[in-house]
């Protein structure tokens, strides 16, 4: 199996060294990230201007790396037009630092990476971790979980989303599928005044996570320290076979 590994944090981020380790184990690895952190880019392409592409060392043995001056999204086109010798099978795409759960997933570059894969008749699996640096559960669950969902189908216009709870596995609690994306999102954005004068504003970006997420949905799932698996279903795409 030849697979892309494509993320947005940036291809010197942990998680994306973490995916393509597992992926290896499963086939040919061509890693095409970010050269610097792009997330909540969505589905966002470069129409204007250059793109540097390098081949990159990469801390995975046997791996070809390469990184871009684009967006996620980018990433997966310039792979699939200047840099794979042929199409690949699958993309994974993460592993993300921090959850994209909710309508968090509408400003993923994780996702939209693997969106764009879809667009290309490529089956995509987005994997995303709690955002901090405990990585228990992704260790011993990631492989297993990944060679499962490769072998699985879905239809053409849908992807399957993985987030992983970040706690110890004395606290991991399991696996819950078919779970929905909540009708919220997890980080909830708040923009703090830090300097105002007569002409404007200077706004500093944050956000809070909730407390609380229904039940079935992927936030509750992480929050009860369940591996979260559902499926995202591209509208677009969608819309485009009914016609």
């Amino acid at each position: 199996m030849k697979i892309l590994v494509v993320n947005d944090d940036g291809i010197d981020a942990k998680g994306i060294h973490i995916l393509a380790e597992a992926a290896k184990e499963l086939g040919e690895v061509w890693v095409v990230a970010p050269d610097r952190q792009c997330s909540a880019m969505s589905q966002c392409i470069t129409v204007r201007g250059e793109l540097a592409v390098r081949k990159r060392e990469f801390p995975v043995e046997g791996v070809h790396a390469y990184s871009v001056s684009g967006t996620p999204a980018d990433c997966v086109k310039v792979a699939l037009l200047h840099i794979l010798p042929q199409k690949p099978d699958i993309v994974f795409s993460g592993i993300n630092f921090g959850y994209n759960a909710g309508q968090d997933i509408l400003y993923s570059g994780t996702v939209g990476a693997a969106v764009e894969a879809l667009s290309n008749g490529i089956p995509a699996i987005a994997f995303s971790n709690e955002a901090n640096d405990i990585y228990d559960v992704v260790e011993k669950y990631l492989l297993l979980i990944a060679k499962d969902l490769s072998g699985r189908s879905l239809p053409s216009d849908t992807l399957w989303n993985v987030n992983f709870p970040g706690c110890s596995l004395e606290d991991y609690q399991g696996i819950l599928e078919n779970r929905i994306p909540a009708d919220t999102q997890f980080y909830q954005d708040y923009y703090e005044v830090k300097e105002q004068s007569e002409n404007g504003f200077l706004l500093e970006a944050g956000g809070n996570p909730i407390k609380e997420a229904q039940e079935g949905t992927d936030i509750r799932a992480v929050m009860d320290r369940y591996i979260s698996i559902g499926t995202i279903t591209s509208g677009v795409l969608t819309s485009a076979r009914e016609v």
